[in-house]
């Protein structure tokens, strides 16, 4: 078979690769402490399963418009207000999961040769889908100024020109946990309007966050119009597997991008839809259960790593943090995996090698195994 060039020009996510080294040594009959998971080890809310299930009984399994159902988008045009966005219903397109959101706007804004700029440490994905679209990366390297944007700003300054197409900038942060301040977003505010760059405002950790509170780049002066923003139910909600997400944006956009979602995906699940209007409006105790767990953990982790010597940045949001490990970081972490049965994703993955990403998605016993076993393994 002759393969095309877009798809050699990727690998495999290296997140579910270690997921996957890490199923195959469970399989084998090795117990496991996976710190590279991301997503939360909290069962859906109850509520949002029930509201699945009557939506199911009620016949709610057929096609629906393609950029989904009126209730769904309303609701979600709702939130998006209260965070301060000028958006209507008419403004959201509803995807299958937040992924799917972030690949049809880079499909519809990115062409060949285009300058996409990143700030590493970056998902792993972006680069995957900018690769896909033709585009060209111009990458930010944080990792100097302990992961935060606003120190940054010279740099992303000199990276950013008037051929920049794209700015992509996640706040909360994966893999670092970072909450970008709002004088960061500032900054970032004024290089776009200078060289009329659109942004992707990546916000999918928005309601897990541990003191700073993030604030939606699309709604400073100016950004309203070059600001796609990107959300979804996976992480806050804890449905990963139902798969729902969405993006919005200016009219254009949601025209422009609604033709190849309606060629690719057609629509998002009908009853995963109803259920998630039941999430947005009817959850927040269970959001607020799990980021207080998450945030334990979190101090947990901190404390063990700092009494074994081993410096991590505090993340304020999600529930990674990235740890200083070895030069060759790709080796620790498959070290870590083979010798202490302990799955982390290397850094370089997300342009930040020396570093691990951890993920504290795990019940405090785990993590604290988990560096018992990275110690007894010299690894720490």
């Amino acid at each position: 078979m002759h393969f095309s060039d877009r798809i050699q020009r990727v690998e495999p996510s290296a997140t579910l690769a270690i997921s996957n080294l890490a199923a195959e040594l469970e399989a084998e009959g090795a117990d496991v402490v996976d710190l590279s998971v991301g997503e939360p080890d909290f069962p859906t809310p109850e509520n949002v399963v029930d509201a699945g299930q009557e939506a199911m009984d009620a016949g709610h399994t057929g096609y629906t418009s393609s950029n989904g159902i009126a209730g769904l988008r309303e609701a979600i045009a709702e939130k998006l207000r209260a965070d301060g966005l000028d958006h209507e219903a008419e403004n959201v397109i509803v995807t299958p999961g937040a992924k799917q959101a972030l690949y049809e706007t880079v499909q519809t804004l990115v062409d060949d040769g285009d300058e996409v700029v990143l700030l590493d440490p970056a998902w792993v994905s972006y680069e995957a889908m900018v690769k896909l679209a033709g585009g060209d990366l111009t990458r930010v390297d944080l990792a100097p100024h302990d992961f935060q944007l606003e120190p940054a700003l010279d740099e992303l300054g000199d990276a950013m020109s008037d051929e920049t197409e794209l700015l992509v900038v996640n706040s909360p942060n994966n893999p670092t946990g970072a909450v970008y301040s709002d004088e960061a977003l500032a900054g970032v505010r004024d290089l776009a309007v200078e060289h009329d760059v659109t942004v992707v405002s990546d916000e999918i950790y928005q309601e897990i966050t541990y003191g700073p509170e993030p604030t939606s780049l699309g709604t400073f002066d100016g950004m309203a119009d070059r600001t796609v923003t990107v959300n979804g139910f996976s992480k806050a909600y804890s449905m990963t597997g139902w798969r729902l997400g969405y993006f919005a944006g200016p009219e254009e956009l949601i025209s422009e991008a609604g033709k190849l979602h309606s060629h690719s995906v057609s629509c998002a699940t009908n009853f995963v839809q109803h259920a998630g209007i039941e999430a947005l409006r009817n959850t927040d105790e269970s959001v607020d259960e799990m980021v207080e767990a998450f945030a334990e953990r979190r101090e947990f982790l901190l404390d063990r790593l700092d009494s074994e010597g081993v410096a991590a940045p505090e993340p304020d949001g999600a529930f990674y943090l990235m740890m200083e490990v070895a030069e060759d970081d790709q080796t620790w972490c498959e070290d870590a995996l083979e010798e202490a049965h302990v799955a982390t994703v290397p850094g370089s993955a997300f342009g930040a090698p020396g570093y691990a990403r951890i993920s504290y998605a795990n019940s405090k016993e785990r993590i604290g195994e988990a560096v018992d076993r990275l110690v007894d393994a010299d690894l720490l």
